[in-house]
């Protein structure tokens, strides 16, 4: 998120100068986390996901130091683990013409790959299960170094929680950025505070230590961290924490933009040297180009937008936020520009035979989603393991003439990835189910539903409510949230 406001606020149009001389890009760690097979957006689009790592720690494993620790209010090096308590997911078409960012809810309970002794979680949760499992198995090889230790299993959990997000959107992930929780100070700290406005006055001393009046108010940078951190007393909780993080973004661009910061090099440089500190960035980012295109586009709008949720529940003891990913995919793609055919859904007249490999480690997925197809209309094809000619991803392949049929078996599954394949008969769609793959809540309910061990208070618990789509220019108008 430090790299995002930084970059979207030269949309102001500021200059770049700065950027040569302070070595920008050379100072930030990278990683090759996304992988060079990983899927890619086409027609020079770029899909950028912010991950916000809520660990007291900094990249090398260290405890950060005591001073900083009081200033964020979050605790001593001890907590607070490896959670990604902030995603967002950005959208930049070729042409620049506006912006999209999803906030993806910390709490959203989805399904996972490749995290020994689990299959479905807090998506926040991808990233610190993962690299405690990784970790483990390091120090059972004998590694015991710590900062190759806290470097390797860092790695692999910017790989899940990735992977992760990338299963539940159904979009390609082609650069991302993670910023640690000392990174919110910094960047607020840089750039002398942030304005925010609130709609009702908030006190939670307890946990956050979020103490407001409402209104419009400047905050310093450990109550601007307070701000993005409150998550209890908010009308809609998880939900809310993503608003106060859009406002965050917004404001803090509009300081850089106000204060002069990005055309004063004395300022800019403490700007970098946190940057550098606290942000991890992937493989092959040029950032300077990517910085440099977007000051000479203008001020392009930004859309901020939540992911919806169905229901809030409780499983295992833990507050959870219930989705169904098949409509996550819808949206994400709509909001993206890259709708599938209105027509799909309906499937009128299907004629195709459908295949179903199950290359996951679901028993009877297979079964499941062959009977689901065949109830719609489509013939029954193969049913069973999957072979050679299969990838490890969910994805619906199809042969001649089925084209048709293949588009509309996606959308029904939720929005798989669709593609002709040499492999498959003539008039067949084979659909692929691998461990990512989420059955739409609508199609079958009671797979989707995990047991749960519900509040007595449950009925006056209020819906979800993720918000309008907030559209504004970067650098302008701060949004009020609750």
């Amino acid at each position: 998120m430090f790299v995002a406001a930084v970059a979207l606020a030269v949309l102001a149009g500021t200059g770049l100068a700065w950027s040569a001389k302070n070595g920008f890009d050379g100072g930030f760690l990278h990683s090759n986390a996304l992988g060079d097979d990983a899927p890619r957006s086409l027609d020079g689009a770029v899909n950028i996901l912010l991950i916000g790592l809520d660990t007291r720690k900094d990249l090398d494993g260290k405890d950060l130091p005591k001073a900083i620790l009081d200033q964020l209010h979050a605790g001593d090096g001890s907590e607070g683990g490896y959670n990604a308590n902030s995603l967002i997911l950005l959208h930049i078409p070729a042409d620049l013409s506006k912006i999209v960012a999803f906030s993806i809810p910390r709490d959203n309970y989805v399904a996972v790959t490749g995290i020994p002794g689990y299959s479905r979680i807090k998506i926040k949760e991808a990233y610190g299960l993962k690299k405690a499992a990784v970790q483990a198995k390091l120090m059972e090889q004998g590694v015991d170094d710590q900062v190759e230790l806290e470097r390797r299993s860092r790695e692999a959990g910017r790989e899940s929680i990735v992977t992760t997000v990338r299963n539940l959107v159904g979009v390609p992930i082609d650069r991302f950025a993670e910023i640690s929780l000392a990174g919110f100070y910094d960047l607020a700290d840089a750039v002398g505070g942030v304005d925010v406005c609130l709609t009702n006055a908030v006190d939670d001393s307890e946990f956050s230590g979020a103490v407001f009046p409402a209104g419009r108010q400047h905050l310093d940078a450990a109550q601007a961290l307070a701000f993005v951190r409150q998550r209890h007393g908010l009308p809609n909780g998880d939900l809310d924490r993503t608003h106060r993080q859009q406002a965050f973004l917004t404001s803090v661009a509009k300081s850089l933009k106000d204060s002069g910061t990005l055309t004063d090099l004395r300022k800019l440089s403490a700007l970098m040297d946190a940057a550098h500190r606290d942000i991890v960035l992937s493989q092959g980012w040029d950032l300077l180009a990517f910085v440099r295109d977007l000051g000479a586009a203008g001020s392009v709008p930004v859309e901020f937008r939540t992911l919806p949720v169905l229901r809030y529940d409780v499983i295992d003891g833990q507050d959870v936020n219930i989705v169904d990913p098949a409509a996550i995919k819808r949206e994400v793609r709509a909001a993206f520009g890259q709708q599938a055919p209105t027509t799909a859904v309906a499937a009128p007249n299907p004629d195709a035979v459908v295949d179903v490999h199950n290359v996951g480690s679901t028993t009877g997925q297979a079964a499941q989603v062959s009977k689901m197809l065949t109830a719609r209309g489509y013939g029954k094809g193969e049913v069973g393991g999957g072979d050679g000619n299969d990838e490890p991803y969910s994805a619906v392949t199809y042969g001649p003439g089925a084209i048709h049929d293949a588009r509309a078996v996606a959308e029904i599954l939720g929005g798989l990835p669709v593609s002709a394949s040499p492999w498959v008969e003539d008039g067949h769609v084979r659909v692929i189910l691998g461990a990512d793959f989420s059955p739409p809540v609508e199609l079958s309910p009671t797979t989707t539903r995990p047991t749960t061990t519900t509040t007595s208070n449950a009925s006056t618990v209020p819906l979800p409510d993720a918000g309008k789509p907030l559209t504004t220019n970067i650098g302008d108008t701060i949004p009020c949230v609750n």
